[in-house]
């Protein structure tokens, strides 16, 4: 076998010029462009064409691609071939003396397809050139050893469902590594390997398409289609490869929905307001997304006033709610249609419809406690004024909607009804007068009357009950305000004074027409007119001005026209006074009345009153001082040396002295009659004693004086064996006994008790001995 290859590569490598060219060339100066004749022939030189070696060629030794021979080399082996360029040494090797070239190693054209090597025969002695270098290729010939691959596979398609035959889904693209351009090992062929009968391929373009109509989602929603690509045109021997395309049917809408159930039954109680929701309706649509979105509604007109439907946030329940309140007791169920319908319609799949759907519906209203419903929504009652307590006023009433037979209480509650005006019969709800009632006191009472069953306390309900008093002639007409005015007295006859206004309390009307009248005849010091308005004006006479005396009290009488008519009588003060130029008050008469710089009454009462307090608070205050001052001197008689003093001055040594007073330690009746000499001690029998030194000069110092006490302590052969500073408080001021203590006793005894001490007993023996009794017999 391998005879024949090197047969065939003998006869490829002889058809593409294995060998010496027969052709002439041309002259060396023609083929530079220079001068010379055409025709002029030299010796001949190589020229070489391609060489061609397999692909994939694995040999047990170096396979013979071609020859160089060159037309200088007579066979005396002067000449010697040389290669240089692409692969050579490596990949092809020439034999030196005979210019034969061989292939050493497997070559893949996909990885190189050609190689360009360039050829030298030089002198074997002296390397100089025989022949000018040339340039040949060497062509790696193609084989099928590729298989088709597809680079962007696997594939994903959607195309919609219900598409016809022939609906393009994609186009697959395989890629075969050979050479397109040599034999078939690189044509394709598309098959479809798995995938049949829905899809097809094109074989020459790879487009994928439908193969059956009517595919439907809702039966199968994905479809796995492997396609294969085979090279060498599709025929045994070819290579191949395949990839898959994973095609999905996208949703239309191509089905109506459908209740799965022709009838449904909710029930609510009759308690639940409006929006409360009963139930929910979901017809069922295989479709997707927007082509599943549905809209609910009531056919019936009965249940479309009392119940309502709306669809979810997702589009697909029916939520039935509650429209208007339920009752029980009028109707105990409702029946109606519900109807569901597609909110999008696809033309090109109305064959498939309609896409809408109907379902009938039943609610139970279910009996639930109510409380007693009132007649009305609130009452209205009317009462007259000033009736005796006990007036009937009204009735309210309330019926138990579950049991109309029950009794219902009724009350009212306390908080309407603060100053209980009114009463309620418990059993039958008849509202009476309490006490008497004045119009113009309170017109309208709001009383909130609450009816319980008498079963179920916990089952109440109120309502509003608005009370009219209604008004009676009961009040006399009356001045709006009490009239004080003046007159100058050069005012003109006739002249305007004041205007007076009445009033009355009662409702408008007859009754509340107020009629005035003053003094008639012609002795009258005034005209009233009245204006018949509620109103009349206080004149002067037409006669001449009226003597200056006294203020005038003019009575004025007032009626009104109710039935039966009341009247009141009132007066008007004017006081003749003397007006400056401008019409403001001078003076009057009496000249202390209607001064403008006078004080009035409530004036001078403000000021007495003011001046009362004064003197009370200031006769207060001395009171509370001399009470003060009895107190103090009261502690003035207790020793302030049986006090503690503390003060938070430290540092200093003597300027501690500072914060106190010296004569606080010192009896003041005795600091200031000193006695000369030392004082004579009192808690012992008197012995001898050391002289008492001299206080120094000076201010009081306190550590001065208690140094100096101490070194008398110290140096006083009777004082007992211990260092003590004794404190007596000086007491007995005021008293006929006098002081006891020590600190005040003259020199020999003068002070102290004067009736003997030893008719005292036992007890002030002691005392007595202190006080130069006998003394005790030596033992």
């Amino acid at each position: 076998m391998w005879g024949l290859v090197r047969l065939l590569l003998a006869w490829l490598g002889g058809w593409g010029c294995m060998g010496r060219l027969a052709a002439p060339a041309r002259a060396w100066a023609g083929s530079r462009g220079g001068p010379g004749p055409a025709l002029l022939r030299t010796r001949r030189s190589w020229v070489w064409n391609q060489f061609f070696v397999i692909e994939e060629y694995a040999g047990p030794e170096p396979v013979l691609i071609g020859k160089l021979h060159s037309d200088v080399d007579r066979g005396e082996g002067r000449t010697k071939y040389l290669l240089t360029g692409e692969g050579a040494g490596t990949v092809f090797v020439i034999d030196e003396a005979t210019g034969n070239i061989h292939v050493t190693k497997s070559l893949d054209r996909e990885e190189k397809a050609q190689y360009v090597l360039l050829a030298q025969a030089v002198d074997r002695a002296s390397n100089r050139p025989l022949e000018p270098p040339s340039e040949f290729i060497i062509k790696v010939q193609d084989i099928n050893d590729n298989p088709p691959i597809f680079p962007l596979g696997p594939y994903h398609a959607t195309v919609p469902e219900m598409s016809n035959v022939g609906t393009s889904v994609i186009q697959v693209t395989a890629h075969d590594a050979d050479d397109p351009s040599y034999g078939n090992s690189a044509k394709l062929v598309y098959t479809v390997l798995d995938g049949l009968p829905f899809f097809s391929v094109d074989p020459q373009t790879g487009v994928v398409r439908t193969a059956i109509p009517n595919m439907d989602r809702e039966t199968q929603e994905e479809f796995l289609v492997v396609i294969q690509a085979k090279d060498m045109g599709g025929h045994m021997g070819g290579l191949s490869g395949s990839t898959t395309v994973t095609v999905t049917l996208s949703d239309v809408n191509d089905n109506p929905p459908k209740f799965p159930q022709s009838l449904y039954q909710f029930s609510v109680v009759e308690t639940a307001g409006p929006g409360t929701l009963v139930g929910r309706l979901r017809a069922q649509d295989p479709d997707l997304g927007d082509n599943a979105l549905m809209a609910y509604s009531i056919l019936d007109g009965e249940g479309a006033e009392v119940f309502s439907i709306s669809t979810d946030t997702q589009g697909r329940d029916g939520l039935l709610t509650v429209r208007k309140p339920l009752d029980f007791e009028t109707c105990r169920s409702y029946s109606f249609r519900v109807e569901a319908t597609n909110t999008l319609i696809d033309p090109a799949y109305l064959r498939r419809g309609p896409f809408k759907d109907v379902a009938s519906v039943r609610v139970a209203v279910q009996d639930a406690p109510e409380p007693p419903a009132f007649t009305q929504a609130a009452y209205h009652l009317v009462v007259p004024e000033n009736k005796s307590p006990g007036t009937l006023v009204g009735q309210v009433s309330a019926t138990d909607l579950d049991s109309p037979a029950s009794p219902i209480r009724y009350s009212i509650l306390p908080h309407s009804d603060l100053e209980r005006c009114f009463s309620i019969e418990p059993e039958d709800g008849t509202i009476r007068t309490a006490v008497s009632l004045d119009r113009e006191a309170h017109v309208w009472h709001n009383l909130t009357v609450l009816a319980t069953e008498l079963d179920s306390s916990a089952q109440a309900s109120r309502v509003q009950v608005a009370i009219q008093t209604l008004d009676e002639n009961d009040n006399a007409p009356q001045l709006a305000e009490p009239y004080d005015t003046f007159v100058c007295d050069s005012a003109a006859p006739g002249q305007l004074i004041q205007v007076i206004r009445a009033l009355d309390r009662d409702e408008a009307g007859n009754s509340s027409r107020v009629s005035l009248q003053g003094p008639v005849g012609p002795d009258a010091n005034f005209t009233v007119r009245d204006n018949r308005d509620g109103s009349a004006s206080l004149l002067l006479p037409s006669r001449p001005a009226l003597p200056r005396q006294a203020p005038y009290m003019v009575p004025i009488e007032l009626w009104d026209w109710g039935q039966p008519a009341l009247s009141s009588t009132a007066t008007v003060t004017v006081s003749m006074c003397r007006c400056r130029p401008d019409g403001s008050v001078a003076s009057c008469w009496p000249e202390a009345q209607l001064s403008p710089t006078g004080l009035s009454t409530g004036a001078l009462l403000a000021i007495i009153t003011c001046v009362g307090t004064l003197l009370a608070l200031v006769v207060l205050f001395v009171a509370l001082r001399r009470q003060k001052q009895e107190a103090l001197m009261v502690l003035e008689e207790e020793d302030v040396r049986e006090n503690i003093i503390t003060y938070d001055d430290e540092g200093g040594g003597e300027e501690d002295t500072e914060a106190f007073d010296i004569s606080a330690l010192q009896n003041p009746d005795g600091a200031a009659r000193p006695a000369p000499g030392p004082p004579a001690r009192r808690d012992v029998l008197p012995r001898a004693r050391a002289p008492r030194q001299p206080r120094p000069p000076g201010p009081a110092d306190v550590a001065q004086l208690l140094a100096l006490r101490l070194r008398e302590a110290d140096d006083d052969p009777s004082v007992p064996p211990y260092d003590s500073v004794q404190v007596y408080g000086y007491e007995g001021r005021g008293s006929s006994c006098g002081s006891l203590s020590s600190l005040g006793s003259e020199a020999g005894g003068a002070a102290g008790p004067t009736e003997p001490l030893d008719d005292w007993g036992p007890l002030f023996r002691t005392l007595a001995e202190l006080y130069g009794a006998k003394e005790p017999p030596a033992p």
